[in-house]
């Protein structure tokens, strides 16, 4: 059997990493990295770390529109297809990326197989929920993280092959937690001290498109009482430097740093105080690392983490991002969720299965 992963972003690497590790010796696999994320922190780190291995194909796609970038990948994912004639395509998750790698296989008449299927955040503004609902109304087999996303996709009348099978993110976290406790050394080196910083991260449109949203949440920052470390991600760097915002954020308590490889931001994850993110991937880290999270977003796909009391949503304003941060209290109760880091075997037997 013959598998074609399509990957492109951050997330996605470290979703496929669990996934390869189990797929060696069984199957084959061949990786396509679309380019959607090219700069080194951003992707040629996670391969390193992760023990992932080198791209068969690496697009070159790039920054862009969404549009004329989805619309570059697919053409070029359509012609690697039809050279490979895989059994299988792989997606993960919600980019440009997911959504033109299913969307080509798809054209094609090949099987499609969407990992983290079913989460919806309810808000066809993000264009990550288009992807995802695109995505699993074309998928031939769908693994869910959790029962909330199998009742999403019921509610869109999706009930064949779908599986739950946990988040697969667990695996790598679990695989490489405690590598980054041992080898990392960027407590250290940005002079911190553990439990006595917050750790953000902001990279989303909503947040990064909105001059007003994004102020709001950089005020919050440097109102609260501890240092804020955040790896800014290119497009937030080019946000703040766009808007030109009146605040004087050099000699304030906000300690920029670039983008982190995955050894190192889950090091810094691991020694937070509280994580303040409005990303989908830390959201499930801090929480399964038992670090408490507030979410700069309005809502979130990951809804048994804020049920469970260790994530609240936050949103864009300042004082409300102030008031949860300060008044939160940590939960005496830690549910397991989103499985225990056998997810990747789960996914390759029920592909193999699938497939004789």
């Amino acid at each position: 059997m013959k598998i074609l992963t399509v990957i492109g972003a951050r997330p996605q690497f470290i979703k496929a990493a669990a996934v390869s590790r189990s797929l060696q010796h069984r199957v084959t696999e061949i990786i396509l990295h679309t380019g959607q994320h090219y700069d080194k922190n951003l992707s040629k780190v996670f391969f390193e770390e992760l023990d992932i291995p080198n791209p068969t194909y690496n697009l070159g796609v790039g920054s862009g529109t969404h549009g004329s970038q989805t619309g570059e990948m697919l053409g070029k994912i359509e012609a690697v297809l039809i050279k490979e004639e895989p059994d299988w395509v792989l997606v993960y998750g919600d980019t440009n990326s997911t959504l033109a790698g299913a969307l080509a296989a798809a054209k094609l008449n090949i099987n499609v197989a969407h990992v983290e299927a079913g989460l919806r955040s309810f808000n066809r503004r993000m264009p990550e929920e288009i992807n995802r609902i695109l995505t699993d109304h074309i998928s031939d087999l769908l693994f869910c993280p959790s029962d909330v996303a199998v009742q999403n996709l019921k509610k869109e009348g999706i009930t064949k092959n779908v599986v739950i099978v946990g988040d697969v993110m667990a695996d790598s976290l679990f695989y490489t937690a405690e590598k980054a406790a041992q080898k990392s050394k960027i407590i250290e080196t940005l002079g911190l001290k553990p439990g006595n910083y917050y750790l953000a991260t902001v990279h989303r449109a909503e947040n990064t498109d909105d001059p007003h949203r994004l102020k709001n949440i950089l005020e919050a920052f440097v109102a609260l009482d501890a240092q804020v470390v955040f790896p800014i991600h290119p497009r937030t760097s080019q946000a703040i430097e766009n808007y030109n915002f009146d605040l004087d954020l050099e000699n304030s308590n906000i300690k920029f740093v670039e983008p982190m490889g995955y050894l190192n931001m889950i090091r810094l994850e691991q020694s937070a105080k509280m994580i303040l993110t409005d990303s989908g991937g830390i959201q499930k880290e801090a929480y399964w690392l038992r670090v408490p999270c507030v979410t700069l977003r309005d809502e979130t796909e990951w809804v048994e983490t804020v049920e469970s009391g260790w994530n609240v949503i936050a949103g864009g304003d300042k004082e409300r991002i102030l008031h949860i941060i300060r008044n939160y209290q940590v939960p005496e109760e830690h549910p397991d969720l989103y499985g225990v880091g056998q997810v990747g075997q789960e996914i390759i037997d029920c592909l193999i299965e699938m497939s004789d």
